[in-house]
C-alpha cells in the first residue's frame, strides 16, 4: 500500500530557517528526533517564523521557507559538545516570504480565527493539502507554481 503524501508546518525563527535553507536540512523542536520520524520522503514542509531571531523579540508572523523531504536519512549534527540535534535532508524551493495575517480566514487548520496562533505552539504539525496549496501558491507565485 502506497503512503499518502503529507504536508507539515514547523515553527522556526527566520534566522534559523535561513540556515536550514542554506544547509538543505530541517531541525525541529530544538533538535528532537520524533517529529522527523513522522515525515517521509516527498512530504512537504512549510516553515513558519513567528520571530526574526530566536533570541530577539521582533515579530515576523510569516511563512519563510518551503521544502520537500529528500530521503529517509535522519542524522545528528554536533553544534557544540552539549548540543547534538537531529536533522533531516530537505530540498528547499526558491520562494517569497508570506505574512500569515491575510491567509487566516481561509486556513482550515486555524479553527479559532481569534486565537489563530494556537496551532503553532506545538512547533510541528500536519495540515491538509488545501491549506498547503493556498500557502505554497502565495510563496511560489504563479510563475513557480509548477515547481511543487
Amino acid at each position: 500500500m502506497e503512503r499518502v503524501q503529507k504536508y507539515w508546518i514547523t515553527v522556526v525563527s527566520k534566522d534559523h530557517a535561513m540556515r536550514a535553507v542554506a544547509g538543505g536540512f530541517i531541525q525541529i523542536n530544538h533538535g528532537k528526533e520524533a517529529p522527523l520520524k513522522r515525515m517521509s520522503p516527498n512530504d512537504y514542509i512549510l516553515i513558519y517564523s513567528s520571530k526574526l531571531s530566536m533570541e530577539g523579540d521582533a515579530k515576523l508572523q510569516a511563512f519563510t521557507a518551503i521544502g520537500q523531504v529528500v530521503d529517509q536519512h535522519i542524522y545528528q549534527h554536533a553544534m557544540s559538545d552539549s548540543f547534538i540535534p537531529f536533522r533531516r535532508n530537505i530540498k528547499f524551493y526558491d520562494c517569497v516570504e508570506v505574512p500569515i495575517a491575510p491567509l487566516i480566514p481561509n486556513l482550515d487548520f486555524i479553527t479559532n480565527k481569534q486565537s489563530w496562533g494556537y496551532p503553532f505552539r506545538f512547533g510541528f504539525f500536519e495540515i491538509e493539502k488545501a491549506d498547503f496549496e493556498l500557502i505554497s501558491y502565495r510563496m511560489l507565485g504563479t510563475d513557480n507554481s509548477t515547481k511543487v
